[in-house]
C-alpha cells in the first residue's frame, strides 16, 4: 500500500523502488533510448540534408564545429542531469518540500547558466574556430550555424532541466513524447529552410532551435496539467544554502564532466581538421553512426542515474549492487549486437549519412566504426559507473575520468596524430576509456555506502 500510495501521489510512472530491478531498469531506460535517437536526430538531420543538399564543403563545415556543438549539449545535459539528482534524492525519501524547493533553485541556476553561457560563447566562438584551426574556406558557414546555437542556448538548458526533472520522479515517457513531436518538425523545417528558403547551413540551426524551443513549451504545459509536484510556489525561492551548495556541486559536477570530455573532442578536432576536408566529412558521417550506436548506453546511464539516487534515498544499497551488475551484463550484450550491425552494414550507413560518393569519406568513416565498435562495452561500463557514483552523491571522483579523458586528447593530438594520422584518431578514445574505465570501478566498488560502511 505504501508503494502505491507514492506512486499516486507522486504521479511517477515507473517504481524503481520496488519490484524486479532488471524490468524497472528497462521499462525506464527504454523511452530513453527512444529520446536519445530523436535528440541526436536534431543534428544529425542537419548533417543529412546539409551533405545531401549543399554537398561535401557544406557538410565539413558541420563537422568542423560538431565539437563545439556537443560541448554545448553535454554541458546543459550534464548541468540538467546533476540538478535532477537531488530531486531524485528528494523523490526516494518521500519528501515533498525539499523536492519543490530543488526544483525552484534549478530554475534559477539553469537561468543564470544559461545567460552566462549565451555571453561567453557569443564573444568566443569566432576565435574558437580559428584556434581549432577551421579551414578558411569552411570557417564563415561554420560560425553562421554554430552561433545561432550559441544565442538560443538557454532554449537547450530548459528541455533539458524539464526533462531531467520529469525523470527524476520516474516519468521518463512524457519528455519523449515531446522530443518525438519537435524532432519530426526539425526535419520538416530543415528541408523547408535549407531547400525552399535557401538559409543554406544556417537554416539548420535556426530550425533546430525552433523545434528544440516547442519541445520546451509542450514540457512545461504538461508539468502544469499533470505533474504539479514538480510545481514550486513562491516561498521554495527562498535561498537555502546548503541546498543550493548541493545543488551547484552535482550540477556543475555533471556539467563540467560532459563539458570537459567534449572540450578533449573540440582538441581532437584540431588534431582531425588537419587531416583534410575530405577525412573531416568521412568522420562527421562516422561520429553521428557513433552517437546513435552508444544511445542503448547513455539510456541505461541515465536509467542507473535515477536508480541509484531514489534508492540511494530509500536507503536500499543491495538494489543498487544488483542493478549494476544487471547493467554490466547488459553492457556486454549491446555492444555484440552493435558490433554485428557495424560488420553488416557499416559502409552503407556512412553512405546514407554523408550522401557522399567520394571513397575516402565512405572508407574513412567505415574504417572508423569497425574498431571502436566492441569498445562500446567498455565505454558501458564506463558511463553506467560514474553516472552511479554521481547518484550516491559523489562529485568528484567522477569528474577525475574526465580529466583523465581530457589530458588523453592532448597527448593523442600532439604526439600520436601527427605521426600515425588517422589511425591514432580511431584508437584514441578506445584506449583512453579503458584507463578510465578501471578508475571508475575500482571507485565505485570501494565507496563506503557501497561497502555497507558509514560515509
Amino acid at each position: 500500500m505504501e508503494g502505491a500510495k507514492r506512486k499516486s501521489f507522486f504521479q511517477a510512472d515507473v517504481d524503481l523502488i520496488h519490484g524486479p530491478i532488471f524490468q524497472s531498469l528497462i521499462t525506464f531506460a527504454l523511452p530513453l533510448l527512444v529520446s536519445n535517437v530523436f535528440q541526436q536526430l536534431y543534428n544529425t538531420v542537419d548533417t543529412m540534408v546539409v551533405g545531401n543538399y549543399l554537398g561535401d564543403v557544406s557538410l565539413a563545415a558541420i563537422g568542423s564545429c560538431t565539437s563545439i556543438y556537443d560541448l554545448l549539449v553535454g554541458f546543459a545535459l550534464g548541468i540538467g542531469n546533476g540538478l535532477a539528482i537531488v530531486t531524485a534524492r528528494s523523490f526516494g525519501s518521500q519528501d515533498r518540500e525539499l523536492l519543490k524547493k530543488s526544483v525552484a533553485s534549478s530554475i534559477v541556476i539553469g537561468l543564470i547558466v544559461s545567460i552566462a553561457l549565451t555571453t561567453i560563447g557569443m564573444i568566443c566562438l569566432h576565435p574558437l574556430l580559428e584556434l581549432l584551426n577551421t579551414p578558411v574556406d569552411i570557417i564563415q558557414e561554420a560560425y553562421s550555424y554554430i552561433s545561432v546555437i550559441v544565442l538560443f542556448i538557454v532554449v537547450m538548458f530548459a528541455y533539458n532541466l524539464c526533462a531531467g526533472l520529469m525523470r527524476a520522479i520516474g516519468n521518463s515517457v512524457m519528455p519523449l513524447v515531446f522530443l518525438i513531436v519537435s524532432s519530426l518538425l526539425n526535419i520538416v523545417l530543415d528541408i523547408f529552410f535549407i531547400t525552399q528558403l535557401n538559409m543554406g547551413i544556417q537554416g539548420a540551426a535556426v530550425a533546430t532551435v525552433i523545434s528544440q524551443g516547442v519541445s520546451v513549451i509542450l514540457c512545461i504545459i504538461y508539468i502544469f496539467k499533470k505533474t504539479q509536484i514538480l510545481l514550486p510556489s513562491k516561498k521554495h525561492f527562498v535561498v537555502d544554502k546548503e541546498l543550493y551548495k548541493e545543488l551547484l556541486g552535482q550540477g556543475f559536477s555533471m556539467g563540467f564532466m560532459s563539458s570537459i570530455v567534449s572540450a578533449g573532442s573540440v582538441i581532437l578536432q584540431y588534431g582531425i581538421n588537419n587531416l583534410g576536408y575530405l577525412i573531416i566529412a568521412g568522420h562527421t558521417a562516422a561520429r553521428k553512426l557513433y552517437m546513435f550506436f552508444n544511445m542503448p548506453f547513455t539510456a541505461m546511464a541515465l536509467a542507473i542515474s535515477t536508480f541509484v539516487s531514489q534508492n540511494r534515498g530509500a536507503n536500499q544499497r543491495e538494489r543498487i549492487q544488483k542493478a549494476m551488475k544487471y547493467a554490466y551484463i547488459y553492457d556486454v550484450v549491446m555492444a555484440a549486437i552493435v558490433t554485428i550491425i557495424i560488420l553488416l552494414f557499416g559502409s552503407s550507413l556512412v553512405k546514407l549519412i554523408s550522401g557522399s560518393s567520394e571513397s575516402a569519406v565512405l572508407d574513412n568513416g567505415t574504417l572508423y566504426l569497425t574498431i571502436v565498435g566492441p569498445f562500446y562495452a567498455v565505454l558501458g561500463v564506463l558511463m553506467q559507473t560514474r553516472y552511479a557514483l554521481q547518484g550516491l552523491g559523489q562529485k568528484l571522483l567522477p569528474l577525475i575520468s574526465s580529466i583523465i579523458e581530457f589530458v588523453g586528447k592532448i597527448i593523442f593530438v600532439f604526439i600520436f596524430i601527427p605521426q600515425f594520422q588517422y589511425m591514432a584518431v580511431i584508437f584514441c578514445e578506445p584506449v583512453i576509456w579503458c584507463v578510465m574505465c578501471l578508475q571508475l570501478v575500482y571507485s565505485l566498488y570501494t565507496n563506503p555506502y557501497m561497502k555497507g560502511q558509514q560515509e
